[in-house]
């Protein structure tokens, strides 16, 4: 069995540092590296800007389908043989990607588009695979499945397998080397998982200090909030694309003050369904949907829609292409903007500042965003949610790409947050740890066939 290694540390620790030279120095074609942003979007998505998964019209036909970028691929990777078409027919029935070969690939959902470049990536025939947070996006059966790959192909084929890992709770047991990089980026090695975790301290039950704490639940409330009781109401909510449906005769109704859990399989419709709650989905005009008391339709423009909504998901993330400051990217959580057109005053720089602190982060305030962790982008794109002091969070797999001590701060700040009058809260997560405590209610969405 070739060796599997997995790369941990805290976010920032320079794991992915620690990758690239890794790279520069082996500079194989037989070196395939997966990399964070990866499950994000793809590199020729210059174009690309948040809404454009629900405007297809917007896309150009011409497009390669998933299929088409999948084939082509294959037939480049090397000679059509008999092994090889069996690790096409595993990985496409693992992955289930018969469901999405038809798709153009900026409308994947981050799951999707995970499965996509893992396919790829396996299809080179690499001699040795890097991978950064490959489950992260991914349900927990296709988790599991791909557990089982890595081990098969390590065990089976010539693959020599790194992981790049926040999550340390998603450390295979099977790895035979586990490589910690400290803040200070002094390293260690360990040559299993129990040796690793018998050295690890347990992660305290809450990280939060209580002077943020209560700086959090003792907020002054804000003026501009709707006063209703139907946060968010849906009926007979249907989505197609074409000859796909995504959403199917849906009812929900949240009140105000609930929590939600939305969960569901890889491309059943979560963040589509989000996309209408927030006006991204251009769908959203024609289908009967209330929101904070006010039907959609009803006069009401896009902007007044999101400046009642604190949002973050995989879609946010794919759009922030500039290089700002970090203090720049929450500021554009107060104007409802990727990027920002608008300068703040010191007021709205105090606030950012407020919350950058709130995440452990006020030390990346002046930090060109693109120059962070993976994990501290979204740390910084949390506090851009927050700094509006929302009525409705949406959280679309918040926790992406944390390590266990950042995990537990988001949840903290989450849950302090919503103890407070009026607020509301709807959550993804593939992770059931990754839920706060304070979940009233949920909603399980089913993949339409």
């Amino acid at each position: 069995m070739q060796q599997i290694t997995a790369i941990v540390g805290r976010n920032g620790s320079g794991k992915t540092q620690y990758i690239e030279k890794l790279r520069k120095r082996l500079a194989s074609d037989k070196v395939r590296y997966i990399a964070f942003s990866d499950s994000y979007g793809p590199n020729v998505d210059n174009q690309y800007y948040l809404q454009l998964r629900w405007n297809q019209h917007d896309i150009d036909h011409e497009t390669p389908t998933v299929g088409d970028l999948l084939h082509r691929a294959y037939l480049l990777a090397g000679e059509d043989t008999p092994e090889r078409q069996q690790l096409k027919s595993h990985l496409y029935g693992l992955f289930h990607m018969d469901e999405f070969l038809d798709k153009y690939i900026i409308t994947l959902s981050s799951g999707e588009l995970r499965k996509f470049q893992l396919t790829k990536t396996l299809f080179a025939n690499p001699r040795l695979l890097i991978m950064e947070n490959p489950f992260i996006g991914l349900d927990a059966d296709t988790r599991n499945q791909l557990k089982n790959l890595l081990y098969l192909l390590a065990q089976k084929r010539d693959i020599e397998i790194m992981l790049v890992l926040a999550k340390t709770d998603d450390i295979p047991e099977f790895v035979t080397k586990i490589i910690e990089i400290a803040e200070d980026t002094t390293i260690s090695e360990y040559t299993s998982p129990t040796e690793y975790f018998s050295h690890q301290s347990p992660i305290p039950p809450h990280v939060l200090s209580a002077e943020k704490q209560e700086a959090i639940l003792t907020l002054p409330a804000t003026n501009s909030n709707y006063l209703c009781q139907r946060v968010v109401e849906m009926h007979d909510v249907s989505i197609c694309y074409g000859e796909r449906t995504i959403l199917r005769n849906l009812d929900w109704t949240i009140l105000n003050g609930e929590r939600w859990a939305l969960s569901g399989q890889n491309g059943s419709g979560k963040s589509t369904l989000l996309s209408l709650i927030c006006a991204d989905n251009p769908q959203s005009y024609a289908c009967d949907i209330t929101l904070f008391d006010r039907p959609r339709g009803s006069g009401e423009s896009i902007w007044d829609i999101k400046r009642h909504i604190g949002y973050v998901s995989p879609e946010m993330h794919r759009s922030y292409k500039r290089n700002l400051p970090a203090i720049r990217i929450v500021a554009s959580g107060l104007m409802d903007s990727i990027g920002l057109y608008a300068v703040p005053n010191k007021q709205d720089y105090d606030k950012c500042r407020w919350w950058l602190d709130i995440f452990g982060i006020a030390h990346l305030a002046e930090r060109p965003f693109l120059q962070l962790s993976s994990g501290e982008q979204r740390l910084v794109l949390l506090a851009r949610a927050f700094v509006k002091d929302p009525q409705l969070l949406i959280l679309d797999e918040p926790l992406h790409g944390l390590d266990l001590w950042n995990r537990r701060l988001a949840k903290d700040v989450i849950e302090t947050f919503c103890q407070r009058k009026d607020k509301t809260l709807i959550m993804v997560t593939h992770y059931e740890e990754e839920l706060p405590n304070i979940i009233t209610h949920r909603f399980y969405l089913k993949k339409q066939l």
